[in-house]
């Protein structure tokens, strides 16, 4: 059973929706296994508590 982690800012719930049918889609594709068997977990980090190049992304 795959399990896919997402971390990321965060999006819309809409956005989201279509990222882990994406996500899915492309593990069933992939390693012909059922839809049912992958699972993702999608992890938002608010903009001020990541960074990248030693700049907070809320500072961009």
């Amino acid at each position: 059973m795959p399990i896919v982690t997402v971390l990321q800012g965060p999006r819309d719930v809409e956005l989201k929706r279509d990222l882990v049918r994406r996500i899915t889609d492309a593990f069933v594709d992939a390693y012909k296994i059922p839809a049912e068997t992958v699972q993702v977990w999608i992890q938002e980090t608010p903009p001020e508590s990541w960074a990248a190049a030693g700049t907070l992304t809320a500072d961009r």
